[in-house]
Formats: structure tokens, C-alpha cells, sequence
């Protein structure tokens, strides 16, 4: 091969590569960068007068200077760890059966069993939830005619419902990495863990947690931002006192037309929501490039 060949063929691989990356890259300006660049800018602005703006720092000062801002964020960080972790502990036992007890068609059966709820939107799921647990609902009746209960009890509008809800919706986004992770574990190592004079906990603690652990963390991660990020369950389950802090730029937004606050706010909630997920990566000494690969 000459050299003005070697040249022209180089020149056709990079044009491909390009070619190739350009969705990509068209996606994540266009649908990411430029979005959440323009809402740092509209956060800085103070507004002077009509269609007058100037800089400031005013709208994230306030969040800091205002207790109810603060705090409503500091409840929806720690519901959303609390879900996460029960999340995690309800989707485990079950993607632990899926992937090494069971093979074949039960096994995919049961999987599919995982993803036939999230086969409808979020809101009929909710909604489903509100039927249940409503004064009128399927459990209220079941509580009465079992005699625990002597008049129709009120399950929804409290943190307990929003609870349900968010580990509910996230379920799916724990169970479909730890599956991932676990099928990959050589069953022999399992075996051998047990020959060597180990019992089922200490096979768990030191053969197939440490192995999952970038599954778990990878779950955690999503499920974590999806219920940080979530409006509609906390909303419809735990009602107008849910004080989740996505009803809080929804409020600056939709309610006030208060875009720089509300955007103040979406940014503060992206820069939160990141240190405690690197908090977290720390603190159980996983990379970020390892859990997402």
C-alpha cells in the first residue's frame, strides 16, 4: 500500500468515526449540555425590571438562607437513601434466585414477572398504589373485615406510602444490574467457598457481595437519582405535605413563574445529588468508570 493510499484510507476511517459519533454527541448537546448550561445561565440573573435582568448570586443564597428550602432537601436526600437501601435489600434475595438458583424458563419467567409492572406508566402505577391504600381502598376493607381494624383507615399522605411508592417504581433499576453482575459469578467459586468450611453468610460476605458490588453500587446509583429526581409518587401518594423538593421547583417554576429560582434549585439538586453520589462511591471504594462498565 503507497503512501497517498494509506493516507486516503485514514481519512475515510476518520470521516466514519465521526460520522458514527455525531448522534451521540448531537444527543448530549442538544439534549444535555446546552440545557443545563442555559439553566445555569437563567439561575445567575436577578430580574431589574420588565425584561431587564443583571447578575446574582441571590437565588442560591436563598436556599441556604431559608430553612424550609434547606430542610426539605436535607428530608428528600435522606428518603431517597432510605429507599435506596431498601430497595436494595428487597431486589437482592430476588436477583440472587433469578440468576443463581433458578435456569431456564422458571428463570425467565420470573424475570419477566420483575418487568411486566413497568410495562404501564409511572402514573396508572401510582395510581394503582392510591386504590390500594386509600380509606376506601382494597387494604382498608381487608383490615375491617378481618376485624383489625373497626372504621376504614387512611393509608395514604404519609411518608410510609411515599416509601412503598418510590421502592415500587425503582425496583426494576436494582434488580436488572445485580441479575447482570450475579450471572457472571462462576458458580464454582460459590462451591468452593463451601468446601473450604464456609456457611451460607460467609460465602455471601466474602464471594458474592464483593463480587456484585459493582452491581450493587450501579443500582443504587440509579435508583438513588430516580427517586431524588422523582415528582409524581411523592406527590400523589404523600399529597400536598409530602415536601419533596422536586414540588419545590415545580412551585418556582410552574406556580410563581420564578424561573431563576427554580432553576437555581434543579442545579443546587444536580450538584447535591453527585457529591453524596461520590460520597458514596468513597465511602465503599468503587470507581464510577467500574460500576457503569
Amino acid at each position: 500500500m503507497n503512501r497517498a493510499s494509506f493516507h486516503r484510507n485514514r481519512s475515510q476511517f476518520r470521516l466514519g468515526f465521526w460520522l458514527l459519533l455525531a448522534p451521540i454527541v448531537l444527543w448530549l448537546s442538544l439534549l444535555i449540555i446546552l440545557p443545563h448550561v442555559d439553566m445555569v445561565l437563567v439561575s445567575l440573573r436577578e430580574r431589574i425590571a420588565s425584561r431587564q435582568y443583571g447578575f446574582s448570586l441571590d437565588n442560591y443564597t436563598a436556599f441556604f438562607t431559608e430553612p424550609l428550602y434547606w430542610n426539605t432537601f436535607v428530608r428528600t436526600a435522606v428518603m431517597s437513601i432510605i429507599a435506596t437501601l431498601m430497595t436494595l435489600i428487597i431486589a437482592f434475595p430476588v436477583s440472587f434466585y433469578i440468576a443463581k438458583v433458578l435456569s431456564g424458563r422458571p428463570k425467565i419467567a420470573l424475570f419477566i414477572l420483575c418487568l411486566i409492572p413497568f410495562w404501564v406508566s409511572e402514573l396508572v402505577r401510582t395510581y394503582g398504589w392510591m386504590i390500594l391504600l386509600r380509606e376506601t381502598g382494597l387494604i382498608s376493607g381487608a383490615l375491617q373485615w378481618l376485624g383489625l381494624a373497626g372504621q376504614p383507615v387512611e393509608l395514604l399522605y404519609n411518608d410510609v406510602a411515599i416509601m412503598i411508592g418510590l421502592i415500587y417504581t425503582s425496583m426494576l433499576f436494582m434488580v436488572v444490574p445485580l441479575v447482570t453482575t450475579l450471572d457472571s459469578l462462576d458458580n464454582s467459586l460459590i462451591e468452593a467457598g463451601y468446601d473450604l468450611g464456609g456457611n451460607g453468610w460467609q460465602v455471601m460476605t466474602n464471594i458474592v457481595i464483593p463480587h456484585a458490588m459493582p452491581g450493587i453500587m450501579s443500582g443504587c446509583i440509579v435508583v438513588f437519582m430516580l427517586t431524588l429526581g422523582n415528582y409524581l409518587t411523592p406527590t400523589l401518594l404523600g399529597g400536598k405535605d409530602s415536601l419533596w423538593f422536586t414540588e419545590q421547583i415545580y412551585t418556582q417554576f410552574i406556580t410563581r413563574f420564578n424561573w431563576e429560582q427554580g432553576a437555581a434549585f434543579g442545579i443546587l439538586l444536580l450538584i447535591l445529588s453527585s457529591l453524596i453520589v461520590w460520597l458514596g462511591l468513597k465511602l465503599t471504594k468503587q470507581s464510577f468508570t467500574r460500576v457503569m462498565s
